[in-house]
């Protein structure tokens, strides 16, 4: 199921080859023209068992509302997924169909659409065409025909955890970052994450690189071994409801523009045959779904952006339609984003979320089998694993649970957490063999402060709060955290049920500014970034925590690098 190149990319970017959807010809006005239709069915790519094609309609009829092409395989070809229309199968018969955005087709329009399908033996162009029951000409598939010599990269088999037996991709631009700060080479050649964060970044903003730039360097360090490349999926309209420093570009209601301006052109890149070698890692849509659960209806910790978004459905279908696309592409895995302890650990949080996950893996097309695993902790400061007190413990007859840090949680750290949350997400119908990330960049928590056993135990309070890594004010807390270190390094398979650890979100990086900053990226300020808030009921009213004088989120935040390294946990070398 690999992508091709040419047509995947122009159908997803909406640029050149196969872009829009099929058009329908009016059987009775088949005297407009001397050709009511023609059709342009080009095998952009071909490999020993599957093929991608193009197909451009022409309509030289009465302008159309809505319109339907037929035709008919003379071999096996089967399929398997498309775009830019409703492509359906039975037998050798194939039917597309519009789109509701690519419906209208006007006298002399023309739309594109594109799929990708399976075959053996023969790869023959279809004979005849028909839109609306009218029969068409047709081209005779030009350069990249069956009779072109197959890509050698066909496609690949999922690995059970993509992560062992694989080196995983260094972004350069951020390794230059932290190898230009004061004892940062140490670090530098570690991998992370590379963040798609608005549209803009598909082919590079900024002067950074863009997604194809990236998977060029990844091929470059993979060399003849294997390798995982790691991007975040993370522009869904109505973006972070909760959280005003990461809000995107795309309003609440444009769910439109996400799918074929965003997720489409992203599918084409990554489905290019060029990179079928590598596998491709997608942290899908952070901070979205979690929020329909804590974060709306009569909650203290309501937000009415949230309930918006719960009503109009965009974070499930936004989701499920990425899911959908990008489980499409052989090589990539999606792992789809799953908060943290300190967010969805609590009774009336867990269960729900789970719930709400598999309603958006099942929605626009998505099926369970489009998610590899779920991440944890992305992004945030969740320590790995609380050593010194246990859930279990009592303190003068009261439980930890009791305490005010722990706050009735039933989880003290990710490990747990995504351990236990992996349960719960096979229960509620995921694939037994899913595998969970956490992100471990920022969660160290070492130096000075780092306490090296239990607390007092004059209270559970102080047993608690002596004892524990994680130093923030509270849970809740999760912008450019005080007193935060560099946390465990990448590593595959490192627990039961863990694919790996993984730095997701590159230390350095700014989760948001310390104050309002204009910018072009749609991000705004939030007040839990700024040094001097005193909270809201999201973090139990505490203090923020946040460092002083943070850029804009994304951007890089030398303060904040140096304090990480200083504060790593296992300690820098």
């Amino acid at each position: 199921m690999s992508r091709t190149r040419t047509a995947l990319l122009a159908a997803m970017a909406l640029v050149a080859g196969a872009t829009g959807t099929a058009f329908a010809v009016d059987p009775g006005s088949a005297g407009i023209a001397a050709v009511p239709c023609t059709v342009d069915y080009k095998i952009q790519n071909q490999w020993s068992t599957g093929f991608t094609a193009a197909v451009t309609v022409t309509n030289n009829s009465a302008a159309k509302s809505s319109w339907s092409l037929k035709w008919s395989y003379a071999g096996n070809q089967k399929v398997t997924s498309g775009w830019n229309a409703k492509l359906s199968q039975s037998g050798a018969a194939v039917t597309a169909a519009n789109e509701t955005y690519n419906a209208q087709l006007a006298t002399g329009a023309s739309v594109s659409f594109g799929f990708q399908g399976s075959y053996s033996g023969s790869n023959a162009i279809p004979a005849t065409f028909t839109l609306d029951g009218v029969t068409c000409n047709v081209d005779d598939g030009g350069p990249g025909g069956p009779t072109d010599p197959p890509d050698p990269g066909g496609p690949s088999t999922r690995e059970n955890n993509p992560y062992e037996g694989a080196k995983v991709y260094v972004n350069p631009e951020w390794s230059a970052n932290a190898a230009a700060e004061p004892g940062g080479s140490r670090v530098a050649g570690q991998p992370t994450g590379v963040w798609l964060d608005r549209i803009a970044a598909i082919n590079g903003a900024g002067g950074k690189m863009g997604l194809r730039a990236h998977l060029d360097e990844a091929l470059r360090q993979k060399g003849s071994g294997e390798l995982v490349v790691q991007f975040v999926i993370y522009n869904l309209p109505g973006r972070d409801c909760s959280a005003l420093a990461s809000n995107g570009e795309l309003k609440a209601d444009e769910i439109g523009r996400y799918k074929t301006e965003y997720i489409d052109p992203i599918k084409a890149i990554l489905a290019d045959p060029k990179y079928a070698s590598l596998r491709i890692v997608t942290t899908v849509e952070i901070d979205s779904l979690p929020n329909l659960v804590t974060n709306t209806g009569s909650r203290p910790t309501a937000v009415p952006q949230c309930d918006v978004m719960k009503a109009n459905g965009n974070y499930v279908k936004g989701v499920g339609y990425a899911l959908n696309k990008l489980g499409d592409v052989p090589n990539v895995y999606n792992y789809v984003d799953a908060g943290h302890h300190g967010w969805i650990g609590w009774d009336d949080n867990f269960g729900p979320t789970a719930t709400i996950m598999k309603e958006a893996a099942t929605a626009e097309g998505a099926t369970v089998n489009d998610v590899h695993g779920f991440i944890t902790n992305t992004a945030n400061y969740s320590a790995l694993k609380e050593n010194n007190f246990t859930i279990n413990d009592t303190v003068g007859g009261k439980s930890v649970r009791e305490s005010k840090w722990v706050d009735w949680n039933r989880y003290l750290d990710e490990l747990s957490y995504a351990q236990a949350f992996r349960n719960q997400l096979v229960s509620a119908g995921f694939d037994s063999n899913i595998g969970m990330l956490i992100d471990t960049s920022r969660n160290g928590w070492g130096g000075a402060a780092r306490p090296t056993g239990p607390g007092a135990t004059t209270s559970v309070d102080t047993y608690v709060d002596g004892g524990r890594y994680d130093r923030r004010f509270n849970a809740g807390n999760w912008c450019n955290q005080s007193g935060a270190g560099l946390g465990e390094r990448p590593k595959a398979a490192p627990a039961a049920g863990i694919d790996a650890y993984v730095w997701m979100k590159p230390p350095g990086e700014s989760d948001g500014s310390s104050k309002a900053i204009p910018n072009d990226e749609g991000k705004g300020f939030d007040r839990m970034c700024d040094p001097t808030y005193t909270g809201n009921p999201r973090n139990n009213n505490n203090m923020s925590g946040a460092l002083a004088d943070a850029p804009v989120s994304g951007h890089w935040f030398s303060a904040q690098f140096r304090q990480l390294m200083q504060n790593a946990y296992p300690p820098l070398s």
